[in-house]
């Protein structure tokens, strides 16, 4: 099994410099990184009105007796919408897996980019971190949340691993590898990576296809983006370690994956026949997922399923300003019109896809813009949610300061090509890389 090359992140083409953020974005993460030391590395979250022991039964019976639970949660369904401060009345700040491996490796691109030592010694505390708050009833790495988190299906308590959150972690432990090739990272990867493969259960759909589980106690799978992600892990680690049993697993889910995709190029959130409803940023996780897939072993089927789902998304998934709208089919009422995590993936996926779609490019554009323009506060922290009064200003690791963090470094890491394209006078392409998945 051999590599492709590393993608590379591009402002698109007929940008002028003078108009390019680029020279934004540097000020911008310094303004953030102070913000973040000041703050601290807890905060509230989306789900702080759900942790609690109220929150946690007003959901449970929300999902057991639909209306009799609509009146239990309205009231923190309307804090959300209109006095979302409140949410401390509910849980307490938390520290955040999710949200330490997106500011390791957003700390890891900020050092190359700079050569910054505390930038690298920022992504080292991180892992340090996460060594320490990995599950403890675990023997293999594996990461979730902190908190207990009420679904449909049940409770899923505070230390479960979660396949939607471990992949990041590994990512972060790569990226400190790219830059110190400490074998350490490479045991806690492989690590990973035994769980993913191991703890993660898997149901078959036929002889060549499976979905994977949330965690390890989900028999049932079907939740799209977590196959996704499980498949780009383990095919990853195939590659990294020889692993022919990771490959294996990594292309059931990943044929799960396609299979589940829509005519119009869309996913929904699970093929469970009940969570139908298609979303800004688990779209953007299962074409990020796959796009990383296929740097690693492209092939037709995998291509066209990405060109589909992005033609879908830069369609259905933006508004006529071109900006980022959190549903194109919505599950229930919205309180709010956008969503910074929405932000944070659409760079994200922009970054990997660059130069692929001229409205992808475009969009990813006008997502940056919007974001210096209007989402960062005086503190350097960004607005959490624009409602449909006001904004959500209560800043949350999670929910997404970290995310994009995380996606500002990585353009930030293009800033000295840009320089050089200005110099010849090149359309402006960033050729800022995302770590390469498999170079020793």
């Amino acid at each position: 099994m051999t590599a492709t090359a590393p993608a590379t992140v591009r402002f698109m083409p007929g940008m002028s410099p003078r108009s390019s953020v680029d020279a934004r974005i540097a000020p911008c993460i310094a303004r953030f990184v102070d913000w973040l030391e000041h703050h601290g590395e807890t905060s509230y979250d989306h789900q702080s009105y759900y942790a609690g022991p109220f929150g946690g039964r007003a959901k449970a019976l929300y999902y057991r007796r639909r209306w009799l639970g609509t009146m239990t949660v309205a009231p923190m369904v309307l804090s959300e919408a209109f006095l979302p401060s409140a949410r401390r009345l509910f849980w307490h700040p938390q520290r955040f897996p999710i949200a330490d491996a997106h500011y390791a490796m957003g700390f890891a691109y900020r050092y190359r980019a700079g050569g910054d030592q505390r930038d690298r010694l920022r992504a080292l505390h991180f892992l340090d971190v996460l060594e320490a708050t990995r599950c403890p009833d675990y023997a293999r790495h594996a990461w979730g949340y902190p908190f207990d988190w009420v679904t449909r299906t049940g409770v899923m308590h505070a230390g479960t691993p979660l396949i939607t959150t471990t992949p990041y972690a590994y990512e972060a432990f790569l990226a400190l590898h790219e830059i110190d090739g400490d074998r350490r990272w490479l045991d806690v990867m492989r690590s990973i990576a035994d769980h993913a493969l191991h703890d993660i259960p898997d149901r078959r759909l036929d002889a060549d296809s499976s979905c994977a589980g949330y965690n390890p106690d989900d028999v049932q799978g079907g939740v799209v983006n977590a196959s996704a992600y499980r498949s780009f892990l383990l095919m990853h680690a195939a590659h990294r370690f020889s692993d022919s049993a990771c490959h294996e697993t990594a292309l059931r889910n990943l044929r799960y994956v396609l299979a589940a995709q829509k005519p119009d190029g869309s996913w929904p959130y699970a093929t469970d026949g009940v969570r139908d409803f298609v979303d800004h940023f688990h779209t953007c996780f299962v074409l990020k997922a796959l796009a990383k897939i296929e740097r690693l072993e492209p092939n037709g089927a995998l291509s066209a399923a990405i060109d589909a789902g992005v033609a879908y998304y830069v369609t259905h998934l933006f508004d006529e300003r071109g900006l980022p709208r959190p549903f194109s089919r919505a599950p229930r009422l919205t309180v709010y019109r956008q969503e910074l995590y929405d932000y944070a993936e659409c760079i994200n996926l922009g970054a990997l896809l660059a130069g692929r779609s001229v409205a992808l490019d475009e969009r990813v554009r006008d997502a940056v813009g919007d974001l210096l323009g209007r989402w960062q506060k005086v503190d350097g922290s960004f607005r959490s949610r624009r409602l449909m009064l006001g904004w959500d200003d209560v800043p949350m690791h999670r929910w997404a300061q970290a995310q994009l963090f995380r996606s500002l470094c990585l353009l930030l890491l293009g800033a000295p090509a840009a320089q050089t394209s200005r110099r010849t006078g090149a359309a402006l392409h960033v050729a800022a890389r995302e770590p390469d998945p498999v170079q020793p």
